[in-house]
């Protein structure tokens, strides 16, 4: 849902909230093999970029994690449910943790995400992918010391360790989540990197009025159940801070899918980290929002509704 502070001049950088959800989701079976590491796919998976996705994280993941435990035993990968890369869900944190969880599950070695994130690298700058995966829900993270980290750049090139949890809530179940993802130029690699050196700092009046957002408005919103106002505030949020920038950046198509999906009555519009994908809060007393935005976007993207999940990982044995 957001950075918080990318000016630094309080002694921390960083800090993020986010949300989980029911779906798209990732599921993975695992066995072990007397190879190294192979993977393969559900027929109903065919889109190739996730494939590839889905090979490179996996891959990476299980040579971190052996490596790492010093375990010998090659493991045979079944990619049963994945999801779209680079679209601001996620994707690519949830196969990695969920490659190295289930490997770990195998070798009964308990460990948290968190420590599976300083394994593999992950959350470098948001931990919102970490808690999810380890705890679901609607998380905030503490960001970094800037002793720990003294530049602003994005989780995929950033080496700091996962950031601390510093809240985490179950989010109402009848609120609707409704993503729309139209088909838009990705912002990832040496483009994202490029975007947090050129306009960081951000001022830091930006990140005073972010934080009372979060923590007078958004929060308590959350926590009264007051679908309004807390919709109010995610509407606010994305003409403040890093976020303005990340949505300013974007293609007319996306600012006007979330200018649309806000006519239509969703009670809060935002763009997920860098985009594509917009998510609208509604719930029962607005939920034309959903057929109107799959009607508006059409063949130019998709149009899905979800769930909160305030649950991170399942295993199934």
């Amino acid at each position: 849902m957001g950075l918080i502070d990318l000016n630094g001049s309080y002694g921390r950088y960083d800090g993020g909230i986010g949300l989980t959800i029911e779906k798209p989701n990732f599921i993975l079976k695992c066995d072990t093999s007397e190879d190294d590491i192979n993977i393969d796919f559900d027929n109903s998976i065919v889109d190739g970029k996730i494939k590839a996705q889905c090979i490179s994280k996996i891959t990476d993941a299980a040579n971190k994690i052996t490596s790492h435990f010093q375990i010998e035993s090659g493991f045979h990968f079944d990619v049963k449910k994945a999801f779209f890369p680079h679209s601001g869900l996620g994707s690519g944190t949830q196969a990695a943790l969920a490659t190295a969880k289930i490997i770990c599950e195998y070798n009964d070695i308990a460990i948290s995400g968190l420590e599976l994130g300083k394994i593999l690298q992950r959350g470098g700058t948001s931990g919102i992918g970490i808690y999810s995966f380890d705890k679901g829900g609607f998380i905030i993270d503490g960001g970094h010391d800037t002793n720990q980290k003294s530049e602003f750049l994005p989780s995929s090139a950033s080496k700091a360790s996962p950031p601390i949890l510093i809240g985490r809530y179950d989010f109402p179940r009848e609120w609707d989540i409704i993503i729309a993802i139209p088909k838009s130029e990705n912002v990832m690699g040496k483009k994202e990197v490029n975007i947090f050196q050129n306009y960081c700092p951000i001022p830091k009046i930006e990140v005073e009025k972010l934080s009372h957002l979060i923590f007078m408005n958004l929060v308590p919103f959350l926590l009264e159940n007051n679908i309004e106002s807390f919709g109010d505030v995610i509407n606010k949020i994305q003409n403040i801070g890093f976020k303005k920038i990340e949505v300013d950046l974007q293609q007319n198509n996306l600012k006007t899918l979330m200018k649309k999906m806000r006519e239509f009555g969703a009670y809060g519009v935002g763009m997920s980290s860098f985009g594509p994908a917009i998510y609208g809060i509604a719930d029962k007393n607005n939920s034309e929002v959903f057929k109107a935005t799959k009607e508006y976007l059409g063949n130019d993207g998709i149009v899905f509704k979800t769930k909160a999940q305030n649950h991170g990982f399942e295993i199934k044995k």
